[in-house]
């Protein structure tokens, strides 16, 4: 099979064609035919740092966590999958799991659903790590429609789903983005559109909450952000973060009572925990989809499998405004 193949790390890496065995299906896993996998930060970043993060895989790898294709074979125990069933998931493309920058690649049966019937395979191979990270924070901060939710970050990746899911379960939903593309978008998606550029905390804390503060605030952007999440919320409120890697004084969080919830969606494809939450998440993600509930915006430049160093440049450039994704198989 044709796959692209890292042999080096570092922020000038390329991706290389070559030819790899096609896998084989183990117990409990299926191969899938690839169709389309879409690039996320972290993919850049295994790229870029290497083993400078403990999750990247070995040299030479196949990287690429997003996916969405056709089973071509299934293992020995897997019940609800069969051959040319269209499915989509994130399963490879770190530690020693192949990725899915190649024509096919093994995935545990666990971390895969049934492709959204609505969606296009492009579509659906942006959906699942943005999906579930955007779900599972959401989720685990016990989100309800009398909530008022804040999205830090709603035009990103992971942000754009988190205000069309919390939008979904009913909630009162605001989002900071800047720049007249990001405040339509986020309105376009049914929620209040905050410029973080020209309102301060306080100032859209009083206006949409009476001073109250937001039941729930899904900060996507984290970091030293997590300062404004904090200063955001209500009393005994929730805060859930996809990046938290950072020294902060929690001094704030404390005198509000909050909970605070770091999202690391990667941790059942490294540690083999759980792992059938995230089919879980996926099939729900799914039907919320096919509810016509939820679409995944994608960038409009499109790449195909030679072209995935242009692809990890785009999201880099800051320039991409959707997912990129690319094709893998030009026939499907």
């Amino acid at each position: 099979m044709k796959a692209m193949i890292l042999n080096e790390y570092g922020d000038d890496a390329t991706f290389q064609a070559n030819e790899l065995p096609q896998p084989v299906a183990k117990p409990g896993h299926v191969v899938i035919r690839i169709a389309a996998s879409s690039v996320n930060t972290v993919d850049t970043m295994i790229r870029n740092m290497g083993k400078d993060l403990p999750l990247s895989p070995a040299l030479p790898a196949v990287l690429g966590m997003d996916f969405a294709g056709t089973i071509s074979e299934v293992g020995t125990g897997v019940t609800n999958f069969r051959p040319g069933d269209e499915v989509f998931g994130c399963a490879g493309g770190l530690a020693d799991l192949q990725g899915a920058l190649a024509e096919y690649m093994q995935a545990d049966a666990r971390l895969i659903a049934h492709k959204p019937k609505t969606l296009s395979m492009r579509q659906a191979a942006a959906l699942p790590l943005v999906g579930i990270t955007a779900f599972e924070g959401l989720s685990r901060a016990g989100i309800s429609g009398q909530h008022k939710v804040l999205v830090h970050g709603g035009a990103g990746g992971v942000g754009h789903v988190a205000v069309q899911l919390a939008r979904y379960f009913g909630a009162d939903v605001s989002a900071t983005g800047s720049g007249a593309e990001q405040i339509t978008l986020i309105e376009q998606y049914g929620a209040t559109a905050i410029d973080f550029k020209t309102e301060d905390v306080a100032d859209y804390v009083a206006k949409h909450t009476a001073g109250a503060g937001f039941d729930v605030v899904y900060d996507s952007v984290g970091g030293a952000n997590l300062n404004n999440s904090f200063a955001a919320a209500a009393l005994n409120g929730q805060v859930a973060t996809t990046v938290s890697m950072v020294d902060l004084d929690l001094t704030p969080a404390h005198f509000k009572g909050l909970s605070l919830h770091v999202v690391f969606m990667l941790i059942p494809m490294l540690h083999d925990h759980k792992r059938e939450e995230h089919g879980k998440i996926l099939t729900r993600l799914a039907e919320i989809v096919d509810a016509g509930a939820l679409t995944p915006r994608l960038d409009d430049m499109q790449f195909g499998l030679a072209d995935v160093s242009k692809a990890y440049r785009r999201l880099n450039s800051g320039q991409a405004i959707g997912k990129v994704v690319v094709d893998i198989q030009p026939s499907q």
